[in-house]
Order: C-alpha cells, then structure tokens, then sequence
C-alpha cells in the first residue's frame, strides 16, 4: 500500500498543480462496501495498480480510459471531451477549473491519476533505463499464527498413513518480490511465495524452488507500433469480460453507478500471488492507424485431481476429476495435485476505435486445451458444467458514448452452445444525478475459464439478472447512493438443489462537510434460496427456502489533524431463514498516528453474532500489499497494531501483531486448521528495499 500513497504523492510538471494523496483504504472500502470471502482482494488490488500507477494522458484518452478511472462521472466525462474538442489539447491542469462540471473536490481526486503528456521515453538505451529507475525495490514479508494449528502437531503413529495427515512444512508463510518499472515504459519483476504449512525445499519434479510458487513478468510498452508486449506471467481485460476478465470485476458496491461497466485495458503483468487465473508464455498488442490487434499464446501447469479411467479398448487413461484453485500444498494430498496436468491457451482481440474516441468495437477468440481429459465426479447440479478437454469460445462487443450516455454490451458463445450476454449504460441525467443499468444471462452451459464479468454468482454461469443503480448529490457535502438487483438461476446450485431467484439492495447516505470529516450510514439486504436441511423426511428432499440476510453500518472518519485520525465503526446483522432471527453486531475503533517518517494504526473491536450466516466483514489495515478481510462469527475482541518506519531513503519496515480472542469457544477452526484454544496470534514482518534511491 505504501508505494501506491507515496506514488500518488509525487508532484508532476511545474506549470501544473502538485498531486495530493489519497487514503487507499477509503478507495478500497469505497469500491467494495460490501465485503465478501469470494472477492480476490489482492488480485483486484494488483490489477487497479497496475492502472493507477500509470497516470493517463488526459489530452489522448477516450471516454473509456476516462470512465475506467471510476472517479469521473458521465456527465463529467462528456463535458471533458466536448472542451477537448471545443478549445483543444489542455496546456495546464489548472484549466481543469474551466470545464463545466468539474469542481474543485473532483479535480483533487482525479489528480493522483492523470497526467498532463505522456513525457517522451529517455534517450537512453532501454537496459540504461532499467538499471537507474527509481521505482525498483525488493520486498520481503513473513506471517506466522503463533498458536498450534493441528496440522503441525506430531501424527498419531499407531494409525495407517498418519503422515499424510499431517502438514509438511513449517507455520511461515513467506513472499518474496523483486520489481523495476517506469510508466508507459516497461514493468519487470519476480514474486516468490510460500504458504503456512508448505515446505521450503527444492524438489524440480514438483516445481518447488524453495518457494512454492513462483511467477516472473518482462512487460514493454510503446516499443515502435507495439502497444504492450509482455513474456511471463500476464493477464487481459478486453470488453465486459465474458471471455477475458482479467482476475476481477469491482461489481455491486458503495459506488453504485460506475462499477458495472468494465473496460478494455488490454494486457497487463501479472503480478499478484495467487496460483491460477493468469496466462503464462507471450501476449502482444500492435497498434495500426484506429485498429488494434493482440495475440495471446500461454501454455501453464494447472493444479488437478487425477483419477484413471478405462477407455473403450480398456486401457487405463489419465483423467482430471477437478481443479485445485487454493494454492495450497501443505499435505500429501494436496501436493499430489501440483502441476498434474498442462494448459494450452491460444487467444486472440481486434479492437476499433472510431477517431472521434466515441465508438468501440471489438472481437475476442480463445482455445483452452488440456492434456488431460476433465470428467466431473458427477453431482445433481453440475451436469452441465465443463467436461472434455478443450473449450473455445468467442465474443463480440461493443462501447458507444452518446452525450452523457456511455452504452455497452457483450455477448459471447462457448462451444457447448451456451451463450452469456451483458448489455447495459452509464449515464448522467443531470449532473447532480447518475444512473446506471445491466442487464445479464449466462446459460446453463456457458463455459469460460478467465471470463469475470458482472454476476452475483463467483462465476458467469447459469444466471439471468437485472442491475440498476443511482446516484444523487443534492449538495456538497452529501451523496445517496442505491442499487436494486434482481437475479435468477434457471438451474441447479451448490446448496440449491432447485431453481431459484433473489435480490439484493443497497442504500447509502455520505455526509462530508469538509476534508477532515466523513460519516456515512449504509444498509443493505439480500435474499437467496437455499436447501431445507434434511430431516429425514422425503416430502422435504430438495426443496428449499428463502435465507434473508440484512446489514448495515455507521460509521464516522476524522480527521484530527495532520498526524492523527480516528475512526468509529457500528456494524449490525440480521438472518431470518426458516422462521429464526440470527443477528449480530460489530463495534471498532481505529486510531492512527504518525510523523514524518513513522506511523501507528491500531484497532479494537467487539463482535456478537448468532452464527455463521449473520458474520461480519471488516476491512482491515495491513502492511504493505497485504489484505485482511476477517469473518466475525461467534462472540470475541480483535485487537492489531501496525507499525511503519523509513529506515532511510532506501528501507522501510513494517509490522503487524494482531490478536482474536473468544469467549464462546476453546476450540478454533476444523480439521487441520483447529487451534485448541480460545485465541489466535499472528505476526506480519515486512521489509522494502529501493535499490536505485
């Protein structure tokens, strides 16, 4: 997190006004209000920074990069390029002030992100560049539970296969990264890392080198006509993501208008931890006149459950019967899964650009080929998710900006025959007002393994649903926000052993009068169906009923000066499933302070909560690209302290202690993972060292 604040610290051309900083955790919370254990905080986290750390060219950007920045509204947007096209290029970013609609609070947002020309790349040969860049640092970070977790205790000998009931490694989980980039230059780094109860060993035939996992990216940008090129370890985002998604969509949350619509960033390095959902091999992007051609080519180890099968001539045939996502090789068992089996990917986007940067239109093509065959251990609902060895699947979509409407839509086709479709807009009918619709429809059969678009499910599959969402500002210092969202599922889920339907809303009242207070008030209720727990009764099989679950939260940030800010926090919960009320509640504190080198940030709370349908998430302050989004279930306090000092120009160091206790509990956790106790202790160390400063 430090690098991205002090990034947005830095100043730009002196004919331009210097950058202020912003709290990227009021960012965070802000795009997800709502927090969820299925969200990839990191790799959102990744992906986000990787376009906030290149600030864009606000004289050449198009009403798409404008409107991915998620800062400007519709209306803003329009007024933006009706000056441009109007007066012509900008000359300061002072006359940001001139535009209609642009008030002071919105051009000190926006100024982190945008610059005024892309500055011509350095004269200097590129290896020249690389070796005196100042944005090149190598970061360490080590986490440890202090607790005994039952996977690390000694097996019990007397039974068959105990060892393979047991982790295999020690309780450090370790992460090691090395990075060098400069904007709309070039970006290259390696990231290492190690799980909690994975071993530390170099073992080729497992591909463990000491770190479990390991991910490298070289990405260039504007060599001649080529607008990226990338070799490693990358991503891509093209369209509304039906086929390429690039690890995240931001999806329903407190900005209730500009997040549903997702754009064409292209290829981006991958650079988060997690050990799926990348491309690994060669990406490239070529720009010709309005049109741009990009060529994807990966080919990867993907982690899989292999079973043996019979073919018809009766000869034993390796089969995977599901993919291991988690990342995880702590046991035997789960080791055994590790790069069982490859993925070839060949994919492909031509992109069009209209010269008045108001239309886009573009095609995407992928081919995923395993070399194992995929057959499902068979189940009531996944009889029409993907089995075979290859899936293709191919989209078109387009973006249209009419005056304050941006227009968008996708649809793709997999080649089981299922369709996914998204079609929406943005638009601002008054600039006090904003408003927003999507509408989606994923078939039953629609397959596709790095699409993310829009979807109450983790994945665009089996789900029909509409989306909309408003904004108002009656005056400066307040903002309403609300979305309604009504889904379906045509077919069977996990848990849901019949078709069902819900819905989910949220409110959100935002008062700040001025740059040192914030308070808002948020609520928000969801219904889905969900399996009648079997009671032995056969009339009962498969039915199900309607869980109901209602939150809402008051909070208060100030603050008090320039070294000391404090937040108040009240979360409630409310389940109502089968005639019962579960509710719970969260109360924290937060506390920062720091000086010109050095900061604390501390937190206390206290949960209540009936179970685990009425948890609670909180965001929580970490070190440096660390995310904690704890559960609260049960009744307890959690208590943590952060610290953060510059050793010098060149070293920062971090640390982190926090601590749960229960006082409902002498048991923590399941299986592997059970503490016995009633507390859990972790420690965060983290060190970054900038090699050129």
């Amino acid at each position: 997190m430090g690098l991205l604040l002090s990034f947005l610290g830095m100043s730009i051309k002196a004919q331009n006004p210097p950058k202020p900083t912003i709290p990227l955790e009021e960012l965070i919370e802000r795009l997800f209000a709502v927090q969820d254990e299925d969200l990839d905080y990191e790799s959102i986290y990744e992906v986000l920074f990787q376009l906030y750390q290149n600030p864009i060219d606000i004289n050449e950007a198009d009403a798409e990069v404008l409107q991915a920045t998620y800062l400007l509204s519709p209306h803003q947007v329009s007024e933006l390029l009706n000056y441009r096209n109007q007066h012509g290029k900008l000359i300061s970013l002072y006359e940001l002030q001139a535009i209609p609609g642009f008030d002071l609070q919105t051009i000190n947002q926006i100024l982190p992100f945008v610059q005024l020309n892309q500055a011509s790349k350095n004269q200097q040969s590129f290896w020249k560049r690389v070796s005196q860049e100042e944005q090149a640092y190598v970061l360490f970070r080590s986490r440890r539970i202090w607790e005994t977790r039952r996977g690390f205790t000694a097996p019990d000998t007397s039974s068959t296969g105990a060892l393979s009931t047991r982790y295999l490694g020690d309780p450090n989980d370790l992460y090691l990264r090395w990075r060098i980039q400069h904007p709309r230059d070039f970006s290259m780094g390696m990231t290492l890392d190690k799980d909690a109860g994975e071993q530390f060993i170099w073992d080729r035939p497992t591909a463990r080198y000491g770190f479990n996992f390991v991910s490298f990216h070289l990405t260039r940008y504007q060599v001649g006509k080529w607008k990226t090129i990338s070799l490693g370890d990358y991503q891509a985002s093209f369209g509304q993501g039906l086929v390429f998604g690039a690890g995240y969509a931001l999806g329903k949350g407190a900005e209730t208008v500009p997040t549903i619509r997702k754009s064409s960033f292209g290829i981006l390095p991958y650079t988060a931890a997690l050990e799926f959902g990348f491309f690994r091999g060669l990406g490239a992007t070529y720009i010709y006149k309005d049109w741009e051609f990009s060529l994807l080519s990966s080919y990867a180890p993907r982690d899989g459950r292999i079973a043996e099968s019979l073919d018809s001539l009766s000869q034993e045939e390796l089969t995977v019967s599901s993919l291991n996502q988690s990342g995880l090789h702590r046991t035997v068992s789960e080791l055994s899964t590790k790069n069982q089996l490859k993925e070839l990917s060949l994919g492909a986007n031509v992109q069009y650009r209209h010269p008045s940067n108001r239309l886009t239109v573009g095609v995407n093509y992928l081919l995923t080929e395993f070399d194992h065959e995929w057959i499902r251990n068979p189940t009531i609902y996944n009889q029409y998710e993907f089995q075979g060895k290859n899936n293709q699947i191919a989209s078109m979509y387009v973006n249209y900006n009419w005056k304050n409407f941006f227009l968008f839509g996708e649809t793709a086709r997999s080649i089981s025959g299922g369709m996914g479709t998204v079609i929406g807009f943005v638009s601002s009918l008054h600039k006090q007002v904003d408003l927003s619709f999507l509408w989606r429809k994923y078939d039953k059969d629609f397959h596709t393994f790095y699409g993310n678009s829009f979807a109450e499910s983790t994945r665009p599959i089996n789900e029909q649903g509409s989306y909309l969402g408003l904004e108002i500002r009656p005056s400066t210092p307040w903002k309403l926000n609300f979305f309604y969202d009504f889904f379906r599922f045509p077919w069977l889920k996990y848990r849901v052993y019949a078709p069902s339907k819900g819905y989910e809303w949220l409110a959100r009242v935002t008062y700040r009068p001025n740059r040192t207070i914030q308070a808002y008030l948020q609520v928000r209720e969801e219904q889905k169906d969900r399996n009648i727990p079997d009671s032995g009764e056969p009339s009962l099989a498969y039915q199900t009923s309607a869980l109901t679950r209602f939150n809402g939260t008051l909070n208060l940030d100030y603050q008090v000066n320039r070294n000391l800010s404090i937040r108040s926090r009240i979360q409630w919960s409310q389940i109502y499933h089968l005639n019962e009320k579960n509710p719970g509640f969260l109360i924290l504190q937060d506390v920062k302070y720091g000086g010109e080198n050095w900061k604390l940030t501390a937190r206390y709370a206290l949960f209540d909560t009936q179970d685990y349908d009425s948890r609670i998430y909180a965001f929580e302050n970490h070190v440096l690209w660390t995310f904690s989004v704890p559960a609260f279930f049960g009744q307890g306090q959690r208590y943590y302290l952060i610290g953060e000092y510059d050793l010098s120009r060149k070293i920062t160091v971090y640390g982190r202690i926090a601590r749960t206790s229960y006082t409902d509990r002498e048991q923590i956790s399941s299986g592997l993972q059970t503490i016995e106790g009633n507390t859990q202790t972790e420690s965060t160390f983290l060190i970054r060292y900038f090699i050129n400063r």
